[in-house]
C-alpha cells in the first residue's frame, strides 16, 4: 500500500501540468533543463519496486519462509540505501534545479525583447512560462516594466499597481513552483524511510522466530 501511495504521488508530480508545460519547453536546439525528473523517476522506481518487495513479505509471512523473508529484508536494504542516496542528491540539487529554470527563462526572455526574436521561438517560450505561472519578467527592472509595453507576451494583469508589481515577478514564482514540489518529494521520501525501518526491524523479528520455532 505505501508503494502504491508513493507511486501514485510520483506519477502525479509527474504529469502535473505546470511543470510538464515548462520542462517540455524547447528554445532553438536548447532543452529546458529537466534535472527535476531525476528525483521523481527515483520515486516511481522506489514506489513500483515497494510493492513487489511488499508482496513478497507478504507471501514469505505466510509460507514462514526464511528465505524469502531474508530476500525481502535484502531488497529494503537495497531501496533504503538507493533512498538516502537519492535524498542527499535532492538536498545538495534543490537550489541549482530552480536556478537552471530560470536561467533558461532568462535566456527566453532575452531573444523575446530583441528584434530578431521573430526567427526563433524565444517568444513562445516567454508566453507559456507567463501563462502557466501567471507571471511576466524576470527578477530586474526590465522585467518590472515590461507588463507596461509589452502586451504581446505578457498576460493581462490586475489594475491595482501594488498587486500587479507582486505578481509579476518570474523567479519568484519559478522558485514557488519548484519549492513546492520538492517539499512534496522530502516528505514522500521521509514517510518511505520510516516505513522501511519498520519492515526491516519486523522482517528480522519474524524471520527469527520462525528460525526458533523451528529447532522445536
Amino acid at each position: 500500500l505505501a508503494g502504491g501511495i508513493i507511486l501514485g504521488v510520483a506519477l502525479w508530480l509527474r504529469h502535473d501540468s505546470q511543470t510538464t508545460n515548462i520542462l517540455y519547453l524547447q528554445l532553438g536546439d536548447k532543452q529546458a533543463p529537466n534535472t527535476f525528473y531525476v528525483g521523481i523517476y527515483i520515486l516511481i522506481a522506489v514506489g513500483a519496486v515497494m510493492m513487489f518487495v511488499g508482496f513478497l513479505g507478504c507471501y514469505g509471512a505466510i509460507q514462514e519462509s526464511q528465505c524469502l523473508l531474508g530476500t525481502f529484508f535484502t531488497c529494503l536494504v537495497i531501496l533504503f540505501a538507493c533512498e538516502v542516496a537519492a535524498g542527499i542528491w535532492g538536498f545538495v540539487n534543490k537550489d541549482q534545479i530552480a536556478k537552471d529554470v530560470k536561467q533558461f527563462y532568462d535566456q527566453a526572455f532575452q531573444q523575446a525583447l530583441m528584434a530578431e526574436s521573430e526567427t526563433n521561438n524565444g517568444k513562445a517560450v516567454v508566453k507559456t512560462f507567463h501563462e502557466t505561472l501567471d507571471c511576466c519578467g524576470p527578477d530586474n527592472a526590465i522585467g518590472a516594466i515590461t507588463p507596461l509595453w509589452r502586451d504581446d507576451l505578457c498576460p493581462k494583469k490586475d489594475t491595482n499597481v501594488k498587486n500587479f508589481m507582486e505578481s509579476s515577478n518570474c523567479h519568484k514564482k519559478i522558485d514557488e513552483l519548484f519549492s513546492g514540489k520538492l517539499y512534496l518529494i522530502g516528505i514522500a521520501a521521509i514517510v518511505v524511510a520510516v516505513i522501511m525501518i519498520f519492515e526491516m526491524i519486523l522482517s528480522m523479528v519474524l524471520c527469527c522466530g520462525i528460525r526458533n520455532s523451528s529447532v522445536y
